[in-house]
């Protein structure tokens, strides 16, 4: 029987093992662009402005008529279509003028190059989304393992306190002690442990993934977030005009708005329709042939209306571009103020901390052992032990994130 259990318990831990996936970050980039179903579906625009743009291109179709006699009364003959019949045929082809059909073709590849930097902007949110869900995970992955090996420590003091007091040798208040801190670290461990479920979660949904992701993050990659960027907000803002899908778009739908002006002023201009007709016998002569040509009058319909909305929606893009250009400024100076407070906070710890902090930890659990401190200085101790290597952790994960979101303020890799 207990072959059998350990026969399902190796089972089952397999399992669980092989649900998980070690990747780096470059690993989940690509799978990204590969697999995530908000952009793929967001592709579709693209390629829906582009079928637009083909269709811009297309003029109406000719419009073809034709008359046959259905009854001749004077000799009592049904269809009478013959060559002493009658029968009439005609074709009309409309002509586009004012330049219409070409600022329509203009206007429909502005917002098919619309529609490619909405998906561009698409792209740079989901990837710092990718990438803070990355980090996140990683460095609360570290919290937990600080956290885990505590209570572990402490599952070990609470069972031999636990036997001890009941004996007498120990009092109850020092158990009781042991159990208070071990529930404090156990809170702390749940709130880590719901914060991932939910970043863990978003990883599954950006990745179209099913298998839990486990980030691995070398120190190198890390340390490229302490390098040093000065704060030159003229450069950083030219950077960002250029790359930025979103204030590139905001040029573009001013663009899009003046074509569609144009547009509709060159609608208001009548378009000609040419055509030709034959008409065999009920025109002034036998067999006619004539040439057509048709003109409304823009007596009433001037498409003002058209024309006064195509106006203001495009004075309003323009004021709003001036306002995403403050927008752009107040983000880059924010972003860049974020990222250097981490990393002059970061940067203030000394190198040897974490090998500190071990050291002195290993030195306090042997003297609380040979019962040399009491347990009061060694739970304080482990409290502050188990804050400072969280906090450490917190640092990084707060340097990584604001250093993503300046990347993602100028959609440029600085780091």
């Amino acid at each position: 029987m207990k072959k059998l259990f350990a026969l399902l318990l190796l089972i089952s831990l397999n399992q669980q093992i092989s649900a998980q996936k070690t990747v780096t970050l470059e690993d989940c980039e690509s799978q990204f662009l590969k697999n995530n179903l908000f952009l793929l579906a967001s592709h579709y625009n693209i390629d829906a402005a582009k079928a637009l743009t083909i269709q811009a291109h297309i003029w109406d179709n000719p419009t073809i008529t034709a008359s046959l006699n259905a009854y001749n009364p004077q000799r009592d003959q049904f269809f009478n279509v013959g060559q002493n019949g009658q029968k009439a045929f005609g074709i009309e082809q409309l002509i586009y003028l004012g330049r219409k059909k070409k600022n329509e073709i203009k206007l429909a590849q502005a917002n098919e190059q619309l529609a490619e930097l909405q998906f561009n902007d698409l792209l740079r949110n989901l990837k710092l989304q990718l990438r803070q869900s990355f980090y996140t995970v990683f460095y609360n992955s570290k919290k937990l393992e600080t956290t885990d090996k505590q209570l572990s420590r402490l599952e070990e003091l609470i069972n031999s306190y636990s036997i001890q007091t009941q004996k007498g040798n120990l009092p109850l208040k020092d158990l009781v002690r042991l159990q208070s801190l071990y529930l404090n670290f156990k809170n702390e461990r749940m709130e880590i442990v719901n914060n991932n479920i939910v970043e863990q979660s978003n990883l599954k949904l950006l990745l179209n993934e099913t298998e839990n992701i486990i980030p691995n993050v070398s120190n190198t990659e890390f340390n490229k977030y302490l390098k040093t960027i000065p704060f030159d907000i003229k450069n950083l803002e030219n950077e960002a005009i250029t790359n930025r899908p979103d204030y590139l778009a905001k040029q573009k739908e001013i663009e899009a708005n003046e074509l569609n002006l144009k547009w509709q002023k060159s609608l208001s201009i009548p378009d000609i329709t040419l055509g030709a007709n034959y008409d065999q016998r009920s025109g002034a002569f036998q067999k006619e042939t004539n040439l057509t040509l048709d003109i409304p009058l823009p007596l009433w319909n001037k498409n003002k209306g058209n024309i006064k909305y195509a106006q203001n929606i495009l004075d309003q893009s323009k004021i709003e571009k001036q306002n995403f250009d403050l927008q752009i400024q107040t983000e880059i100076t924010t972003a860049w103020n974020k990222w250097d407070e981490s990393r002059k906070n970061y940067m203030l710890i000394k190198p040897t901390l974490n090998s500190d902090f071990e050291t002195v930890y290993n030195g306090i659990l042997d003297n609380f052992q040979k019962q040399n401190i009491s347990l009061l200085e060694f739970t304080d101790f482990m409290e502050s032990y188990n804050l400072a290597t969280v906090q450490i952790n917190e640092l990084k994960k707060n340097l990584v994130l604001s250093a993503e979101e300046l990347n993602k303020t100028i959609n440029k890799d600085l780091f």
